[in-house]
């Protein structure tokens, strides 16, 4: 009898922990998203108390007739591709590069770092100043045509500009990543394969690189989600102009809610993009989950 009273205990105190949190994620996410999900199928301002079902017109609107959704979703693939290839590769070579015993380690690595704490509205509107102002002033000073260049005003620039941003402000991020996973690497395996002849490239590739999968498997996740999630930078620094040629899927849903105020279609947007993000996600954690070897 004092078994079960006992089980039925643990299990109320159990119940009393998780509850609340239970609680939290269904109002914070799971009603959201269900509320969400009912409002795609409807036509509705977001104000209006009136609101119109109308199945799946939203969702033919979208891959039917939608031209400039397509439009922003390719910008949005473009940018993730450089911005995710950027910022990895540069990443990965200021940690192995601050791995090394140097006096200025810490100094660097924080440098760094700070600009990934500091708010992405915040570092927009910075780099509007720099890319307008500033490079007109260092144009006067120096003659260089680099700095007279139209860098938010040429669609082609612009992207250049917003790619740059981007990664100027997440690369210490995925470097402190990709260090913690360096330091993890057993020292005395590359210390084997000196001795064996291997070079400092043949060990970076052939014993490094692979043991470093499951850190590239987390900053490839996070970076390809916060890229195609793309949308501060972008709001702050160029609102998706020239024209509308910086318009990411964010932008575009952003757009369609609250200047078109056609809230059902956008969050019938925001659903299919959502599904995007989790099929290209899941595919790039599930083919480098079967990549990784251990030490």
């Amino acid at each position: 009898m004092n078994v079960v009273k006992n089980k039925w205990k643990d299990r109320a105190v159990f119940l009393s922990f998780v509850a609340p949190v239970i609680l939290l994620i269904l109002i914070s996410a799971e009603i959201p998203f269900l509320m969400s999900l009912y409002y795609s199928f409807t036509k509705w301002n977001g104000i209006s108390k009136n609101i119109t079902f109308i199945g799946f017109k939203n969702f033919i609107e979208l891959f039917t007739q939608d031209k400039d959704a397509l439009k922003a979703f390719l910008f949005t693939v473009q940018f993730s591709v450089f911005n995710i290839i950027g910022t990895n590769v540069l990443a990965l070579v200021f940690a192995v590069f601050l791995t090394k015993k140097l006096k200025l380690n810490n100094v660097l690595r924080a440098a760094f770092f700070v600009p990934y704490i500091v708010s992405l509205v915040i570092i927009g509107f910075i780099w509007k100043f720099i890319f307008s102002s500033a490079f007109t002033s260092l144009y006067n000073w120096t003659h260089w045509d680099f700095f007279n260049w139209s860098w938010l005003g040429t669609p082609n620039l612009a992207f250049v500009s917003v790619v740059l941003v981007s990664i100027w402000q997440s690369v210490g991020f995925y470097m402190m990543i990709y260090i913690t996973g360096l330091q993890a690497i057993p020292s005395d395996l590359n210390e084997a394969a000196g001795i064996d002849g291997a070079n400092s490239f043949q060990r970076f590739f052939k014993i490094t690189l692979p043991l470093l999968i499951p850190s590239l498997t987390v900053a490839l996740f996070m970076s390809i989600s916060n890229s195609l999630k793309i949308f501060d930078i972008i709001f702050t620094l160029t609102f998706g102009g020239p024209g509308k040629s910086t318009t990411s899927t964010t932008m575009d849903i952003y757009s369609e809610a609250f200047v078109n105020n056609r809230f059902g279609y956008a969050t019938a947007k925001s659903l299919v993009f959502v599904v995007i993000i989790l099929i290209i996600t899941f595919i790039q954690v599930k083919f480098f989950k079967s990549k990784e070897v251990e030490a």
